[in-house]
């Protein structure tokens, strides 16, 4: 998002009731990326650093560099979406072709679908269930609504996510986006 986009955006969320600290600065940035192994795309980082939205179902970034509860808060978060694939695979008939022949053996199929789960591009939550992911390192990758293995496309890049959620207009100055772009297996299994 270009500056003046990124401003209409938090002026319109603030409008909503969201809640907002000053921005994360580049040290925490570091702090938070390195403590859960993430990498913010650039234009969440950027999003982060202009102001940190802190309401409820929100991720305060902040606190979980300070907070050993909202530490693990915000671990659970981002083991979120394995957790739902674990569930569907025990309690429903989820499996990936890609994964190979599902066993009879429960554990071994949770192992399979970890490993697997490693290699694709690692989700970083917004907001709720909300994630957008880390991969690739670029603007205007979309955000997913995940529960379990129910997956959707919420926006096509961040700022229409937003208006998507908090159910607001964007002005003239934000681009039609007409497709997603395409993320490894997180698009292959959208709903």
């Amino acid at each position: 998002m270009k500056h003046a986009q990124k401003k209409e955006v938090i002026r319109k969320l603030k409008a909503k009731k969201v809640e907002f600290e000053h921005g994360l600065s580049d040290q925490e940035i570091q702090e938070i990326e390195l403590k859960f192994d993430i990498q913010f795309p650039p234009d969440l980082r950027d999003f982060l650093q202009t102001e940190l939205p802190i309401s409820d179902n929100f991720v305060n970034w902040r606190l979980g560099l300070n907070s050993k509860d909202e530490e693990i808060y915000i671990r659970q978060r981002i083991d979120w979406p394995f957790s739902g694939i674990v569930f569907d695979i025990e309690h429903n008939v989820f499996w990936m072709e890609e994964w190979g022949e599902k066993s009879n053996d429960l554990n071994k199929n949770i192992m399979i679908a970890e490993i697997y789960y490693e290699t694709y591009p690692k989700l970083i939550p917004i907001y709720s269930h909300r994630y957008i992911p880390s991969e690739p390192h670029k603007t205007g990758n979309p955000v997913f609504s995940i529960y379990q293995t129910d997956i959707i496309y919420y926006g096509y890049d961040l700022a229409h996510y937003f208006a998507h959620e908090f159910r607001f207009e964007l002005s003239d100055k934000f681009p039609i986006i007409d497709a997603p772009n395409h993320i490894d297996f997180w698009g292959d299994i959208e709903s």
